[in-house]
């Protein structure tokens, strides 16, 4: 089936996601004091857009994603679905389908009625109810098993059935909420490819909520980093992982050293920052917010953005770790008192180093940036 007759079969039709100064505040249970979840947040998700919403738990990206399914009601501020605003509208009035961690299908009907089950409590013909379901039941791979049960059916194939069944109802918006947790990670890799597949096939405005950095990265037009109820950081993948705003962001997202150092200013457009008494020339040092001239600042180096040499060079070290990978190589550098961790790939076309060797280290410093 084509993707135009894809979209045809089912009928989608996508609408954009606006939030404005969302706020959500609990009243502890334990204390009576009021917790702000979510605190005046902002966001703007484009009609066909996959955001993915990544942050520790607690950040609020769950809290969030409740006031844009309706299960959550926020206490100020205003959620739009297209042109509407929904914040005080029910859950089955917002055009919106979500996926579930527990796939929460019905174990007494079979995989056709439990897709179907949502065209039937719209009160859809029966006509269109076959024509819909079918289609979505091919599209997502399950023709064959219609009179199967739940408990007859694998992780993987659980999850194809929720996602036909969110799919099928024609939403304007799907949401998800950590869909891939519950498999293996082998399984949950090419569930997210699938998932990835579909959403660009269909083009639904989706949101996905995980505390999985990989998988954000692997399925996101653009992610959305939260902590303590707030937007820290939001971009594409690359975006994120190559310009971190801060150091947590940098820490969150993948593995970053922090190399302490002194900025002493701009030399055009290269940062200049000295380290153990070696200055740094940075070409793309980022926003450096908070950075002032001849004051503390730190290097976020990617550990694969760092060379080790026998030959003498800036950064003088030895070698605490070789952890040999199959791919790559780890190691852990000493630099002074500091451990850097360095990722060597292909390491058989590369020098190994022993564990005590001393090595020296070089910063690829257009991967570099300069953080507070």
């Amino acid at each position: 089936m084509s993707k135009q007759m894809e979209k045809s079969a089912l009928g989608q039709k996508s609408s954009g996601v606006v939030l404005k100064e969302i706020t959500k505040i609990f009243q502890q249970p334990d204390t009576g004091k009021d917790f702000v979840a979510v605190d005046h947040i902002n966001l703007n998700i484009q009609d066909g857009e996959m955001v993915t919403l990544l942050g520790p738990s607690g950040c609020g990206k769950t809290t969030t994603l409740r006031m844009i399914s309706g299960f959550e009601y926020p206490t100020s501020g205003s959620v739009f679905i297209g042109e509407r605003d929904v914040a005080k509208i029910p859950p089955n009035k917002r055009g919106i389908s979500m996926v579930f961690q527990s796939y929460a299908l019905f174990p007494h009907l079979n995989i056709w009625e439990n897709v179907a089950y949502g065209l039937k409590v719209a009160k859809v013909s029966q006509d269109e109810v076959v024509r819909r379901t079918n289609a979505v039941m091919e599209l997502m791979q399950l023709t064959g098993m219609e009179r199967r049960f739940p408990n007859q059916l694998s992780g993987g194939q659980q999850q194809r059935v929720a996602l036909a069944r969110a799919v099928v109802i024609e939403p304007s918006v799907l949401l998800f909420d950590e869909p891939l947790s519950n498999l293996d990670a082998k399984l949950r890799e090419s569930m997210r490819d699938e998932l990835r597949a579909l959403q660009k096939r269909l083009g639904i405005t989706s949101l996905y909520v995980t505390h999985d950095q990989s998988e954000a990265m692997a399925i996101s037009d653009r992610v959305v980093i939260m902590k303590d109820g707030v937007i820290c950081q939001q971009g594409t993948p690359t975006e994120i992982y190559e310009q971190p705003n801060s150091r947590f962001v940098a820490n969150f997202i993948g593995k970053a050293n922090f190399i302490d150092g002194t900025f002493r200013g701009m030399d055009g457009e290269n940062a200049l920052v000295e380290v153990g008494g070696h200055t740094f020339p940075i070409p793309a040092p980022g926003k450096m917010e908070g950075v002032q001239k001849d004051g503390p600042c730190c290097l976020a180096v990617r550990p694969e953005s760092i060379l080790l040499s026998e030959e003498e060079g800036p950064l003088p070290g030895r070698v605490s770790r070789a952890t040999y990978y199959g791919a790559k190589v780890e190691y852990e550098v000493m630099l002074g008192d500091q451990p850097i961790i360095v990722e060597v790939y292909n390491p058989q076309l590369s020098k190994r180093f022993a564990e005590g060797e001393a090595v020296h280290m070089t910063l690829i410093d257009r991967c570099v940036r300069v953080l507070a």
